[in-house]
């Protein structure tokens, strides 16, 4: 157990349940997944870049990669049905939060002229959406192998059934949201 959700069970819990006047313990937002995509249009021109790709999301999560393939065939961009355009993770129980706390406290304060997140990132269920333009903010990345730089979409699911239960959560665990 990360030491981020001894916090939420000990410390965040009580404090939601009194700041969003919930009856029962079970109505309280939790961290349900984190989803990581990244996809590229260079992969159409070289199918290898999908490789490195799948590596650097394995080190940055610990967890095996998939390929995601593209669904349609679009003639003007060249592109056929079934070639790998990028790779995702889910991660669900202790990796989230293991990734989670790893993703506040360590990489995110390495981002370049950091001002915070964007509250806008919510989705209307309590889901929170960020993208990260540079893959070497997470320590595992070793710079010196990095052929090119990538961005990536990271989607936080929380339980919780609207955007201010789920942005209560985020906050309560730290997440840097801008003022």
């Amino acid at each position: 157990m990360s030491v981020l959700q001894t916090k939420y069970k000990k410390e965040i819990v009580p404090l939601l349940i009194k700041n969003l006047s919930l009856k029962n313990i079970n109505q309280v937002p939790c961290i349900e997944k984190i989803v990581l995509n990244v996809c590229t249009a260079e992969a159409v021109k070289n199918p290898k870049i999908v490789s490195t790709m799948v590596d650097e999301m394995t080190a940055i999560t610990g967890q095996k990669a998939v390929i995601t393939k593209a669904k349609k065939a679009i003639s003007n961009f060249k592109l056929r049905e079934g070639i790998p355009l990028g790779v995702m993770v889910t991660l669900r129980r202790d990796k989230a939060w293991v990734f989670l706390e790893k993703l506040i406290h360590f990489s995110l304060p390495r981002v370049r002229d950091f001002r915070g997140l964007s509250p806008r990132g919510f989705d209307g269920r309590g889901n929170y959406n960020m993208g990260i333009k540079e893959q070497i903010i997470f320590p595992e990345i070793n710079i010196e192998k990095v052929d090119m730089m990538r961005g990536m979409n990271i989607t936080v699911c929380t339980s919780g059934k609207n955007d201010e239960h789920g942005r209560a959560l985020l906050e309560a665990l730290g997440m840097p949201f801008r003022k």
